[in-house]
């Protein structure tokens, strides 16, 4: 069995029930699970001096599209809403293959791990024929990493022709689509507690996909033991297409297709009404919140204050890089925090409410009861951050609201997944930065030149 021990702690921000912080203090990992949280030394393999550090437990990131890090600033997209957008989009996105895609993961989780996230939810549903297994793509990036992720074999049906937006060469018939779900899951989905890898079953949205595929592959995951994401309620656009084509409002249809429980959960979630915030928390059915990409592509503001009351499951989410152009959570931890407190003023959550929905709310979010915290059998996924710096003198009097109320920019110092230091110093160490860095930029150049 493998230990680490993380000693000295300045603090411990534990995000358990009881909202503990614990002062000079340290934790013991041992096979990649917590096994003591105290004062007291212990003997391990290895030990991380975490001396005047504050130390939070893992970010869990709900919702990503990975390979969108290769069409980030593109100048051509910078002020359309949704629609165009990904019809612009689209027609770079095709001319994905493994490569750009592993490349890709590795530049976005790259990213993420160096700001404190340990887990990652990608939604990938581009799948140009001819292009491969490009799941195993993106864990052969998560295993150098050694970040945890949750994968997700997502899918279109509706292409121009049929009245969708993507183009004819990434879209696949429902059966074609169903069968590599069953073979992505049957392959690379891990159950057991700590796993490293995870599969969803994620059709894109309620305007490239089918009626008939929603429906099967709403029955294949239960089938399978596995969850259910896809966008909803992004936009204004989005909810008067599925008026138009289907006579109810998105969330109404996706119930009737038997989209609602609490193995399901929607990326954005802005739209709902009153009556739908209640069915979303009667059922358990979860949302990813996703603050910059909403704010950039005029999206519209999720009702965050309201839906914390009701008591409906929400997670913190980067989006894809291409409408967010960039791949950390703790800046979106931030701009969350700001943007409720612009259009909620006392009822927004506070900066500490905001760590505990992108720790412990995206756990449930993902079905996960093994991380999102730092207490006893949970995972050892955790993030340092050193307090003698001239940028948190005074902001460090509240620990766990600082990364909300406050916020925190550039590398953390040390970052842990399954008791693994994965990023020291700032650096990643699992793979050698700068020649992915430069694998990277050959690749990105090489993929948008197609």
């Amino acid at each position: 069995m493998s230990s680490l021990f993380v000693k000295n702690a300045s603090a411990i921000v534990t995000c358990d029930e009881q909202d503990t912080v614990l002062e000079n203090a340290g934790i013991l990992i041992r096979d990649g699970a917590v096994a003591y949280i105290g004062a007291e030394y212990q003997e391990a393999d290895e030990v991380l001096d975490a001396s005047g550090c504050i130390v939070y437990p893992g970010l869990i990131n709900t919702h990503h599209h990975l390979y969108q890090t290769f069409s980030r600033n593109l100048p051509q997209v910078q002020n359309m809403e949704l629609f165009d957008w990904l019809r612009t989009l689209y027609e770079i996105w095709k001319n994905l293959d493994g490569d750009a895609i592993y490349h890709s993961s590795v530049v976005g989780m790259g990213e993420l791990l160096k700001t404190g996230c340990t887990t990652v939810f990608d939604h990938h549903y581009v799948f140009p024929g001819g292009a491969g297994d490009l799941l195993e793509a993106q864990f052969a990036a998560a295993g150098d990493l050694g970040v945890r992720m949750a994968a997700s074999r997502g899918s279109m049906d509706l292409s121009k022709k049929d009245g969708g937006l993507p183009p004819d060469s990434v879209v696949q018939t429902v059966d074609e689509i169903l069968r590599d779900c069953r073979r992505a899951v049957e392959k690379y989905h891990d159950p057991r507690p700590l796993s490293m890898r995870t599969v969803a079953l994620a059709p894109c949205s309620p305007f490239s996909v089918s009626a008939e595929l929603l429906r099967q592959s709403a029955i294949l995951a239960r089938d399978l033991g596995v969850r259910l994401h896809t966008h909803l309620c992004e936009t204004k656009d989005e909810e008067r297409y599925v008026l138009e084509k289907h006579g109810k409002r998105p969330l109404a249809y996706m119930e009737d297709l038997g989209w609602v429980g609490p193995d399901v959960w929607y990326a954005h979630g802005i739209h709902f009404n009153d009556e739908e915030l209640k069915l979303l928390a009667d059922t358990g059915t979860g949302v990813a919140h996703c603050p910059i990409s909403n704010m950039k592509l005029s999206s519209g503001v999720c009702r965050l204050p309201e839906m914390l009351e009701l008591g409906v499951p929400v997670g913190l989410a980067v989006d894809g890089s291409a409408s967010n152009d960039g791949s950390n959570l703790l800046e979106e931890l931030r701009a969350a925090y700001l943007l409720h407190r612009l259009c909620s003023s006392e009822k927004a959550p506070s900066g500490y409410d905001l760590l505990k929905i992108a720790t412990r709310g995206s756990a449930r979010v993902l079905g996960r009861a093994d991380i999102g915290s730092l207490e006893p059998g949970k995972a050892g996924d955790l993030f340092m951050i050193r307090r003698d710096r001239l940028e948190l003198v005074g902001a460090d009097l509240d620990v766990k609201s600082m990364l909300g109320t406050v916020g925190f920019k550039g590398p953390v110092d040390a970052t842990v997944v399954n008791g693994r230091v994965v990023v020291k110093d700032g650096r990643l160490t699992g793979i050698d930065e700068e020649k992915a860095v430069r694998e990277a930029r050959a690749c990105c150049q090489a993929y948008l030149n197609r």
